[in-house]
């Protein structure tokens, strides 16, 4: 039996706000940030796991408290019995009577339950020698539907319907996982861009992208329509016909505004629209959806739960789920996020711009691919050069897919360099600088 011994939570943040890296119609300064948090064990193999939750500067703090609280209820438990049922372990926090109220199941404390239960999974796959989207695939269906909660989402996913799909999963795995570490899995790339980015720097990374092997790039719109329409333009001009290029709008808009505006820029052939309105409008994304028609509405990085993702996809509100590693509460809720896309029959295109979002978050959609839909189509991850070499094991893409990860863990791993360059305020990364 081994024990908790300690957990350690930090606030890490970077500078990105110099160059703008991340900049869009409703945050023009980002520093990306992460509200980190290991836990470590007395265990012999000296194992430890890791978590955080991505913010973009201040309130940083404020995350990294939440999850200190409640990482803390687990120091001294055993370790052993926590990680061999997951489910368990996930609705003690979630259904925490006093802790409900601050959310329930939403905002701050929930994010900080992720990323405390993103820590745990992070342990168990290194423990069992497996990236975590292998260890979750080797599950049995009684075993991954064991890990959800199915409260709020029986109207529209019962058990017996998340048993049948993962059943129906399991034909072909083999042949799936095997694709998966031969050819990787389909990306798309946000590096040219960023609002805050001149046209000369947007043209040169879009005509980079396509050399680099990305069928699909996308660029931040909403400050300002003819400005837009520029942009758009020379994009356009630079990368060709063949390639995609879909718009986010980082829920700039009204209901009216954003049919509207995407109305004036459709002309340039859209992906798609990424988030035209506030991500708590369901009713709203599903009237964009309808009039936007044939243009498909993306969203999701910023929904709260599974039970906003529900509503969305009975009200037909998007076309893309847009999934996160680290908004809702953990890899739990994300798997019945997963079976709930299935389920409707919609693609995931998981959001992974900030820092860290491109390390977990495809662990994520290659258990999907590999055990949940089984389908590439449609499906790509997001991916943003940015702040890659602070982790352990890195993400890597190459002729525009992601190489599927091979090294134990869900890739949350800071390198302990990183922590003491850009530990906030102390870190000597900050020694130097101006603080937000």
């Amino acid at each position: 039996m081994s024990t908790i011994t300690s957990i350690r939570t930090l606030d890490i943040r970077f500078p990105t706000s110099i160059f703008l890296d991340g900049s869009d119609a409703m945050n023009p300064d980002p520093d990306y940030s992460a509200a980190y948090l290991q836990v470590e064990t007395d265990s012999d193999d000296g194992l430890a796991g890791a978590g955080f939750v991505f913010t973009i500067g201040r309130g940083n703090d404020i995350e990294a408290n939440a999850i200190e609280v409640l990482a803390s209820r687990f120091v001294g438990r055993d370790v052993e019995e926590l990680l061999a049922d997951m489910g368990a372990t996930w609705r003690e926090m979630l259904h925490d009577s006093q802790l409900r109220w601050l959310g329930p199941e939403k905002g701050v404390i929930h994010m900080a339950i992720g990323a405390v239960i993103n820590a745990l999974w992070d342990l168990r796959a290194k423990r069992a020698g497996q990236p975590l989207w292998q260890h979750l695939a080797s599950l049995t269906p009684e075993e991954i539907v064991d890990l959800i909660d199915l409260r709020y989402l029986s109207d529209a996913l019962t058990r017996d319907e998340a048993l049948d799909i993962l059943r129906r999963g399991q034909d072909g795995a083999d042949v799936r996982q095997r694709r998966l570490l031969e050819n990787g899995y389909p990306a798309y790339t946000t590096g040219p861009g960023w609002l805050g980015y001149s046209d000369e720097k947007l043209e040169r990374l879009a005509r980079e992208a396509v050399a680099d092997g990305f069928t699909q790039i996308k660029l931040k719109v909403g400050a300002d329509i003819e400005d837009d329409r520029r942009r758009l333009a020379l994009a356009r001009r630079t990368v060709g016909p063949d390639i995609r290029i879909a718009v986010d709008a980082n829920q700039r808009w009204d209901v009216d505004e954003a049919v509207e505006w995407m109305s004036q820029l459709a002309e340039f052939d859209i992906a798609w629209i990424e988030e035209p309105t506030s991500p708590d409008d369901v009713l709203g994304h599903a009237e964009i959806a309808r009039r936007l028609a044939p243009m498909p509405v993306a969203t999701g990085e910023h929904v709260q739960n599974r039970v906003i993702f529900k509503q969305m996809l009975q009200a037909k509100s998007l076309e893309i789920l847009q999934m996160d590693a680290c908004r809702v509460g953990g890899v739990n809720e994300n798997i019945s996020i997963l079976l709930l896309a299935a389920k409707f029959g919609i693609p995931v295109a998981p959001h992974a711009g900030g820092v860290g979002l491109c390390e977990t978050v495809q662990h994520l959609a290659m258990f999907d691919y590999v055990a949940v839909s089984g389908s590439l189509e449609g499906r790509m991850i997001e991916f943003a050069d940015h702040l890659h070499e602070h982790f352990v094991t890195p993400a890597s893409v190459v002729g525009g897919r992601y190489r599927a990860p091979t090294a134990p863990g869900a890739g949350a791993e800071m390198l302990v360099s990183s922590i003491g360059e850009w530990e906030y305020p102390g870190g000597s990364g900050w020694a130097t600088r101006s603080k937000p």
